[in-house]
């Protein structure tokens, strides 16, 4: 029987067996043949650390507000976020797919998919010469280019990103596609830095040795960068955003937040910089530039960028395991230590 990857409990991984359903007419059947978890959201509920055990976000509030019916137990659920496979089998109905092509596709790290592939966008069939690491980095490729859109960088702008995931990786590579002058990356994995650096960045500091925000100032003549990328979610990030942030310049919050405990002082450079943060996510509708831009517009502008090599990925899906290692994979490289990997990618071939 085939196998996927699920959450046992609080940190732990495991597999468990499923049978595939027989396909219905709408259906197509893929053999998987790479997936990817996700960090932010994925890792919280994993370590059993998410608000959303307690509260939800309620869109009709826009606020959150306590859960009327809380989870039994925890754990069952599958980890992983995105895969690509083959088609195996085609449903009576399916028209524009057929066995042998390759797709990406949304869910679980499993040795199978069973999907609608009747008027389904996120069933996305890829080119012949498009690599699989390109494909998955689609979703992380999305808040990378909101961010960028919603910071309204223009030609000729500094940027600094901060947090070297997939989202700050492409991030970096979109503000220069998208005109900036001058682009910084933070992080403080040598590793991290060093694929930025390869893959367009002009600069790369380390917060764990170097006083990032006045490095920024020095690198633009006391001025400091137009816009900075926070993907980290660090209270002592956000801290150096608002203190290398040129007057009146924007820093683009990404990074899923946990609650503060320290460290943030606001009485600092934000109380005399003049500073815009803007709380920036690709899926939270409408747009800021709807109805021209939304979220549909972002995703198609974003695989077209992945499908014609605008972005390199290569090395950002890394390391990659075999999906037998993955319960030890997901747990090392993903929870236990992050700091050993970027986007974890799991092999079926």
């Amino acid at each position: 029987m085939p196998k996927q990857l699920i959450v046992i409990e609080p940190r732990k991984a495991g597999f468990k067996e499923y049978v595939d359903a027989a396909i219905q007419e709408d259906q197509v059947k893929v053999k998987v043949e790479y997936a990817a978890p996700k960090r932010g959201t994925e890792l919280m509920d994993f370590r059993n650390e998410t608000p959303n055990l307690v509260d939800a976000y309620m869109d009709e509030w826009k606020a959150y507000m306590p859960l009327k019916y809380k989870p039994e137990r925890f754990g069952g659920w599958p980890l992983g976020n995105q895969w690509v496979g083959i088609i195996t089998e085609v449903g009576t109905s399916v028209l524009d797919y057929r066995v042998g092509e390759r797709v990406c596709g949304y869910g679980g790290i499993q040795e199978t998919h069973v999907i609608c592939a009747v008027d389904n966008y996120y069933l996305l069939k890829m080119p012949q010469d498009m690599s699989w690491k390109s494909a998955l980095c689609f979703d992380p490729a999305q808040f990378a280019l909101s961010a960028i859109r919603d910071a309204r960088l223009r030609v000729g702008d500094r940027v600094a990103v901060i947090g070297l995931g997939a989202i700050g990786q492409l991030s970096a590579q979109l503000a220069k596609l998208a005109g900036a002058s001058y682009v910084a990356v933070i992080d403080p994995i040598a590793l991290r830095r060093e694929i930025a650096l390869r893959t367009g960045a002009d600069a790369a500091f380390d917060p764990a040795s170097q006083d990032v925000g006045l490095e920024l100032k020095k690198a633009t003549n006391k001025l400091g960068v137009d816009i900075i990328i926070e993907t980290s979610a660090s209270e002592q990030a956000l801290q150096q955003s608002l203190r290398g942030l040129a007057y009146g310049g924007t820093i683009a919050y990404v990074g899923l937040a946990r609650k503060f405990n320290g460290g943030l002082d606001l009485g600092r450079e934000a109380h005399f910089n003049n500073a815009k943060i803007i709380f920036s996510r690709a899926c939270s509708e409408p747009n800021s530039d709807y109805p021209r831009w939304d979220w549909r517009r972002i995703e198609e502008t974003c695989w077209d960028f992945l499908c014609t090599g605008r972005l390199q990925c290569d090395e950002i899906i890394d390391p990659v395991v075999a999906f037998g290692q993955s319960v030890e994979g997901y747990e090392e490289y993903v929870d236990q230590h992050p700091d050993k990997s970027i986007k974890l990618g799991v092999t079926f071939v």
